[in-house]
């Protein structure tokens, strides 16, 4: 049950990010959450729509792993070592920051998943 829970938080979490990234990117919302210049969120707005599209498939996956129940166990798994390799990779080649909000998180959650 601890492991559904954090996967739902992730999931929504995921689900944030994709409207932040699609839709909110160059709006004050998505300027303060990524602490962007204007110029530069208007130059990158497609890129930002892409990378909330990604966003939402990690959240669609977690939602289907948790809507199979027991049965999900593969796709929750699988989907949470995505999101924990994608947050190892943005910590380096972004910000620090999403090591705590991505991979901290989906660690967390493939431990509740595998000991539960």
């Amino acid at each position: 049950m601890i492991s559904d829970v954090l996967i739902a938080l992730i999931a929504a979490l995921h689900l944030w990010i994709l409207i932040l990234e699609m839709f909110l990117w160059d709006k004050p919302a998505g300027l303060r959450a990524f602490g962007l210049k204007p110029e530069f969120a208007t130059a990158t707005r497609t890129l930002a729509a892409n990378q909330g599209l990604y966003n939402g498939f990690l959240a669609a996956g977690l939602i289907v792993g948790l809507v199979q129940g027991a049965e999900g166990y593969a796709f929750k798994l699988f989907f949470l070592i995505c999101i924990a390799v994608a947050g190892i990779f943005g910590a380096a080649t972004a910000s620090r920051k999403i090591l705590f909000i991505q991979t901290i998180p989906a660690v967390l959650a493939i431990a509740a998943l595998h000991f539960g």
